[in-house]
């Protein structure tokens, strides 16, 4: 059993009542009091539809809400489960509220669940993201069922998107991690998983509980820990993400840098793993697969212009220490183009990335400043995006998307040959 010292009393005498469970579904919050309620509510209808002889536990691990989201939590309830039921439910569904403790970010939250399901004794286990206006009584199934029906250890959401939401996960993290592991696990960073109880005693063992891990970077770490253990790893289709997505052009520095941080840690944990990959292959997917409409995702092209050609001025000695030198000028010139000529090609920026992988892997100037100074790369990168797309249908953008994977994989003996040159090294 991991050490559970940590969950403060109160929780572990309601787990204890509790007893053991089969399933568990932890939702981690913090004021989402406008959207939790009916995430809990397709929760309990998952529950009472497609497990009804289970055990089963909803766990709210939140940070401190102050907006009323533990109340909207007690309050929420899916009324006549005979509006989705042929038959009642068999078993009781237990719900636990509780605050989580350590570093405030969803990985801390994350924690807290996986801690539960130990605790419980849970065989398989979902997480779902608390602003959701999409989840549906069926998302508990694609992605509990995988692992308590067919023995999988980890269960990626795979989902339709607008084509300007996920930037980052599109841009970096999705092809980043499927050139260096070779699974194509298309959402890395998803936030909606299933894994199975033996994994996430994994997860305790390990301490990041410290780390960026804590913050924005536990989506992509419980995903590069299955892919590279002893792990069965699948991904289920769950149709449309429709959440409260943001304006790629708006503040995401600290995303991206707290992303990215874990990825690069991750490489270079992982590193003689990666180094022996070659290509990439599909993973296992359940659910069937079709189209879905889509809420737009606003973006501000001018403004990610703007911010990018700010970068090349007033960073471009940091820029020249990090990129290569022809990377570094090829990017100083685009930056010198006007809008109508302006592009940012898929292999200049799997350098810019490569770049600053190796920067990062040698440790000669602070990483914290090194990962923001990426951000008016990547706004650069996603405006030329945002350009090529603009008249693309869903097949199209994804075809875009796939063939700057296909760049990734191509350009990684550069990488590997930057990792490991002499004098190399955190």
């Amino acid at each position: 059993m991991p050490d559970l010292s940590f969950l403060p009393d109160s929780l572990r005498h309601e787990l204890a009542v509790v007893g053991e469970v089969d399933v568990l579904v932890g939702i981690p919050s913090y004021n989402n009091a406008r959207t939790i309620g009916h995430v809990v509510r397709a929760v309990q209808g998952g529950f009472a539809k497609f497990f009804p002889d289970c055990r089963a536990l909803l766990l709210n691990s939140d940070g401190g809400s102050r907006d009323g989201t533990p109340e909207a939590v007690r309050e929420a309830s899916v009324g006549s489960f005979e509006t989705i039921l042929a038959a009642h439910p068999l078993r009781t569904v237990h719900r636990i509220v509780t605050p989580y403790h350590g570093i405030p970010g969803k990985g801390s939250a994350l924690r807290t669940v996986f801690a539960a399901a130990a605790a419980t004794g849970a065989r398989a286990c979902a997480v779902v993201d608390s602003d959701l206006r999409s989840v549906t009584p069926e998302w508990v199934d694609l992605l509990i069922s995988p692992v308590l029906r067919h023995g999988y250890d980890f269960v990626a959401p795979l989902y339709h998107r607008h084509k300007y939401d996920g930037t980052i996960t599109n841009s970096i993290v999705y092809p980043l991690t499927r050139a260096l592991y070779g699974a194509r696990v298309r959402q890395p960073i998803g936030g909606d998983f299933g894994f199975s109880g033996r994994i996430a005693a994994d997860y305790l063992e390990h301490d990041v509980w410290s780390s960026d891990v804590a913050r924005f970077g536990i989506d992509v770490w419980m995903t590069t820990t299955a892919i590279t253990g002893p792990f069965k790893v699948a991904q289920s289709f769950l149709g449309a993400k429709i959440h409260d997505a943001k304006d790629p052009s708006v503040d995401l520095s600290d995303m991206l840098m707290q992303v990215t941080g874990a990825v690069l840690a991750l490489m270079d944990h992982h590193a003689d793993r990666w180094k022996a990959v070659t290509g990439s292959t599909p993973v296992p997917t359940f659910g069937f697969e079709y189209a879905v409409g889509l809420e737009p995702v606003p973006v501000h092209l001018a403004r990610m212009l703007e911010r990018f050609r700010t970068g090349a001025r007033e960073l471009q000695s940091l820029w020249e220490r990090v990129l290569n030198p022809a990377t570094w000028t090829e990017v100083a010139r685009i930056a010198a183009a006007p809008d109508h000529a302006f592009v940012f090609p898929a292999e200049l920026w799997v350098r810019v990335i490569y770049d600053y992988a190796i920067a990062w892997r040698r440790g000669r100037m602070d990483r914290e400043h090194l990962l923001r100074s990426l951000t008016p790369l990547y706004l650069g990168r996603t405006a030329a995006f945002v350009i090529e797309a603009r008249d693309a249908s869903a097949d199209d953008v994804e075809g875009i998307i796939e063939a700057l994977c296909q760049q990734f994989e191509r350009d990684k003996p550069y990488l590997i040959g930057g990792w490991d040159e002499p004098g190399g090294g955190s």
